[in-house]
């Protein structure tokens, strides 16, 4: 077990936000929890797994990890679920209409807003969902905050009948602290109990609910200006006083010790009666808050006019004290601190790319081929480094799933350029079955000319490695029924002769089956079988070695894209009929190397050896 399961009542333990959240959950009783991984998201169910008398599950989505919760939360158990932020976007369709039925057990969503796009597609501010669904949000600054309101958000979601979501940014998920726990609580399972005018969401029976949910709103903003969660931190400088949120709050203290700051962490809804107090103490209010000016407008909607917000700060990414310094003495007229000024270095560049072996590098090789011939649809995984160096072998890249309507429509929408280029979907094995499979249907159902690439390396490999239902493993490493994607796809609507199932490391095969497959103008299906090389199911090979007086420089392992060969020099070389060749003499640091032998069948002159074989010859 890990230390923070072991502690004892009143121990004060070293823990992320994402561990502390955890700690909170558990200790508040909770029963149900699910999630799917997301970063900055995945280390809460993962932690909440290491704690006994809770079920916790890796769901194949934010959809299904929602409905889970709310199952959990009709029978009377308190549920939690987590997820990022574009994953709420997902669970949105339940998250709404649970809104308005209400829960029974306690419901409590956290959602990790990723401030700053370290590892997403967009930057999106999670406490509108606060706003459109009527739900109170809790915002934590640190660790210990994030314990304490994951405690709370149960109590407060029982005692207001309502879902609340827990807003957090990668700052609070990553960052450790000494976090004050105590223990869990038990909380009894009343059971499910039929109520289908609760429970069944015609529209008649919705609407018989809007009322309670508009009352409990008005009753929420009076808890709101109450809350000891929001709390005015008294300052000597009047001149400028604050509003934040969240761990903006901290970088406000560090840069401006001295102003009054209105500290919120019930921050919806608003609680305007706190800010109005504040407002009539200072010269100038201004709000901070990551990432959008959603207290802002709802302040100058509320009547207060003389404040700034976005006006003086950005609305992209973090508003750490080197923003928010320059910022407001500008804004004051005051001289900016002096900058001390480093030597400037320029570091070697290290592009992010796929690990030594991973077999995705295979596919993209065999595509980075066929480049002028065919348009490219590309997922979230992290096969979407195929779009960079040395493959440049994607079009697009959109959101969990996209890559089967997009190359649905691309195949729809061909033009007179493009009305020769075969279209190809690249997806993963999570991926797939978090929401490609309706995708993959709509392609068959409409009859696409479409070649689909799963790529099965039996992880959830960007979050670090989580298991899914194709992997035969649940969230604590047990048995499970694993999925058969070729009977999947069959059953799907795939004809049985256009479901190729391959070996990403052997190149030619890859090359020919895509050529191949590609060229039959219906839909088609190639799944790659070999697991990730970070995964438990990898097992590393002897590696190779490059023979430098057998390496004619061509370059063609580099192609691979594969991290553990590099340049050892460059040389040009002018040919009889005038042209350069740019020569490229590789090497293979054998300690990365895990054997996958791509780069052997990639080099004509068949330079590339086992490196046991190299050592016998030396």
């Amino acid at each position: 077990m890990s230390a923070a399961v072991q502690a004892k009542p009143q121990s004060r333990l070293l823990l992320s936000g994402n561990d502390a959240i955890a700690r909170g959950v558990w200790e508040a009783g909770a029963k149900v929890a699910a999630a799917y991984p997301g970063t900055p998201s995945t280390e809460i169910l993962e932690s909440l797994s290491l704690y006994p008398d809770l079920y916790a599950e890796w769901s194949v989505n934010e959809k299904v990890a929602m409905e889970v919760a709310i199952g959990g939360s009709m029978s009377g158990a308190r549920s939690f679920c987590a997820m990022k932020h574009v994953g709420l976007n997902v669970a949105s369709d339940a998250f709404m209409t649970v809104t308005v039925a209400g829960v029974i057990g306690g419901l409590v969503i956290a959602v990790a807003d990723d401030v700053g796009m370290s590892s997403s597609q967009n930057e999106q501010d999670s406490r509108f969902w606060g706003r459109f669904a009527h739900v109170p949000v809790l915002e934590p600054a640190d660790s210990q905050e994030a314990y304490e309101m994951a405690k709370y958000a149960f109590e407060l979601s029982e005692a207001y009948n309502t879902p609340v979501i827990l807003r957090l940014t990668t700052r609070v998920c990553h960052v450790k602290a000494v976090v004050q726990v105590g223990e869990r609580v038990k909380h009894d399972i009343g059971g499910f109990k039929s109520d289908a005018r609760r429970w069944v969401m015609t529209p008649a029976n919705a609407k018989g609910l809007l009322p309670a949910q508009i009352a409990r709103e008005g009753k929420l903003q009076k808890l709101a200006e109450a809350s000891p969660m929001n709390f005015l931190d008294d300052g000597s400088d009047k001149r400028v006083g604050f509003v934040t949120s969240g761990p903006a709050y901290m970088h406000l203290r560090e840069s401006f010790p001295d102003a009054p700051v209105l500290k919120l962490g019930f921050t919806y809804p608003v609680p305007v009666a706190l800010v109005e107090k504040l407002a009539a103490q200072v010269e100038h209010l201004v709000v901070v808050e990551e990432t959008e000016p959603l207290m802002e407008q709802e302040l100058k909607a509320a009547g207060l006019l003389k404040i700034h917000g976005k006006d003086l700060l950005p609305r992209l990414g973090e508003l750490t004290p080197n923003v928010l310094i320059p910022a407001i003495k500008t804004f004051l007229g005051e001289p900016l601190p002096p900058t001390t000024t480093y030597p400037k270095f320029e570091p070697f560049p290290r592009p992010p790319t796929m690990c030594a072996a991973c077999p995705h590098m295979g596919v993209y090789y065999s595509l980075a081929r066929m480049r002028k011939n065919v348009q490219i649809s590309g997922d979230i995984g992290c096969y979407t480094l195929g779009a960079g160096h040395p493959w440049n072998a994607l079009d697009t890249t959109i959101s969990m799933g996209a890559s089967m309507g997009i190359a649905l429509g691309m195949d729809k929408a061909r033009s007179e350029e493009t009305k020769d280029k075969s279209v190809v979907a690249v997806i993963g094995d999570s991926t797939f079955l978090h929401m490609g499979m309706q995708g993959m249907l709509d392609i068959v159902y409409n009859r696409g000319n479409v070649t689909v690439l799963i790529l099965d390396n039996r992880t959830t490999g960007m979050t670090g490695g989580q298991n899914h239902a194709g992997t035969g493993k649940g969230l604590k490493g047990d048995e499970t029924p694993r999925v058969d994607f070729v009977k999947l796809v069959e059953a799907l609507g795939v004809k049985p002769e256009r479901i190729k199932k391959i070996d990403p490391y052997v190149l030619p095969v890859v090359f020919k089956t895509i050529k191949q497959e590609t060229a039959i103008p219906e839909v088609s299906v190639i799944i790659t079988d070999r697991p990730c090389v970070l995964s438990e199911f990898y097992t590393k090979i002897e590696p190779y070695k490059v023979v430098d007086d057998d390496c004619t420089g061509c370059g063609n392992c580099i192609n691979v894209g594969c991290p553990a060969i590099t340049v050892k020099r460059s040389e040009t070389k002018v040919r009889p009929d005038g042209k350069v060749n740019e020569l490229k003499f590789t090497t293979i640091d054998t300690a990365m190397c895990t054997g996958c032998h791509m780069c052997v069948e990639s080099c004509g002159p068949n330079a590339i050896v086992l490196a046991k074989r190299a050592a016998a010859a030396e």
